[in-house]
């Protein structure tokens, strides 16, 4: 898989100050889901800075889809379409008197046409959950929505690459967790995801990949588990390890366990201490689920089967899925980590439902195939009939 970004001996310093980046290297490839983890003071957002041509280098070269960066306006202004960056204070993004003019600014400064603008600021707001809200102004929108905006915003651009600075800062639990499932949904578009983290938990149980930093250097470069199961990685940089880790080593410490396949979540680290001892009660079988596509599922079509099927737990992920639960009144038993937990259901003989969009229903399917897989137990997965 080709990079779409590269640094090749990237130093950089502020006017006065002491280095930020000392001799940074790093690639990542096209589509896939990164977090950049350290410390406060590590360098994270001047590197993201650095990404999309807002800082330039003092010495090597920032490449986009194997081409150097070059910092005339013609250039930057292109690679800015491409590659979009949330900064951590949303604030800072959001200046028009209303969420369309704020939404609508990169395309009507690159003189598209006025149906155009329309269409694609509809679509921004549309898959970001904020259809509605055109004539808001963004003072009046919550932390959640202001992200929301803020990435709408991006998204009429069409970028390869969305860049997030603390994407959680300042956010609920909920609100966090609703703004990472949105970035999951984004994921599935084929679009190259980068986060700047220093919480553990989220980078752990979020990232393909985790790129570590300290004092302006990159320390490793690996998968969530050969980071944070590296015990010297993790003194190095200050951080600690996700608490799901700990439990697994103290579960290996007391011989429960083998020491040979970290969890990566509740649900990994459930089935295989159901395994171990073997206390799973299958005996009435397991449970299924079911996928509800609300961009192809009429909502009377889908109250339906909810009246034919109430012992079925709820779950909803996405944007659109959730707003229409929220509009139909639909009671949710889940609203993050949905597929594990309608797995973990499952295993217990519970069924479910999952309504989600378009984009999200293959990444339902291969989270269970890759249970599976791993478990070799086989959960039933089928989709709901537009018409019965």
């Amino acid at each position: 898989m080709c990079p779409v970004l590269e640094f090749n001996n990237v130093h950089f310093a502020y006017p006065n100050s002491p280095v930020s980046l000392c001799g940074v290297n790093f690639s990542i490839k096209k589509g896939t889901k990164v977090a950049l983890v350290g410390p406060n003071g590590a360098g994270k957002t001047t590197l993201l800075l650095l990404c999309n041509g807002i800082l330039r280098p003092n010495e090597g070269s920032v490449l986009f889809n194997r081409k150097p960066i070059t910092y005339d306006r013609t250039s930057l202004r292109d690679v800015r379409k491409k590659i979009g960056l949330v900064f951590q204070n949303s604030d800072s993004q959001l200046f028009a008197p209303t969420v369309y003019q704020d939404v609508a600014f990169g395309p009507v400064n690159l003189g598209m046409d006025k149906e155009d603008v329309r269409a694609l600021v509809t679509r921004g707001l549309n898959a970001v959950g904020l259809a509605g809200y055109e004539k808001r102004p963004p003072h009046q929108l919550s932390g959640g929505e202001k992200k929301r905006a803020a990435i709408a915003g991006i998204l009429v651009m069409e970028p390869e690459v969305l860049i997030f600075d603390e994407p959680t800062s300042s956010l609920d639990p909920t609100g966090a967790a609703d703004l990472m499932e949105l970035l999951d949904e984004l994921n599935t578009q084929k679009k190259t995801i980068i986060i700047s983290t220093h919480d553990v938990e989220l980078a752990y149980n979020w990232a393909d990949e985790i790129i570590l930093m300290n004092h302006g250097m990159i320390v490793h470069q690996g998968t969530p588990e050969a980071v944070f199961t590296d015990p010297r990685l993790i003194s190095t940089t200050s951080l600690r390890t996700p608490a799901i880790l700990e439990i697994y080593a103290e579960l290996v410490a007391r011989k429960m366990l083998d020491a040979h396949d970290a969890p990566k979540s509740v649900l990994h680290l459930v089935n295989t201490l159901e395994q171990r001892f073997n206390c799973g009660n299958h005996t009435s079988g397991y449970g299924s689920i079911t996928v509800c596509n609300v961009d192809a599922v009429p909502k009377e079509r889908i109250h339906a089967w909810l009246a034919q099927f109430p012992a079925h737990r709820r779950g909803a992920m996405g944007s659109r899925a959730k707003s229409l639960a929220e509009r139909e009144e639909i009671a949710l038993d889940f609203t993050y980590g949905v597929i594990d937990k309608c797995i973990l259901r499952a295993l217990i003989g519970e069924s479910s439902v999952i309504l989600t969009s378009e984009g999200m229903v293959r990444r339902v399917e291969r989270r269970v195939l890759a249970f599976d897989d791993e478990s070799g137990i086989r959960i039933p997965v089928q989709m709901m009939e537009a018409n019965p």
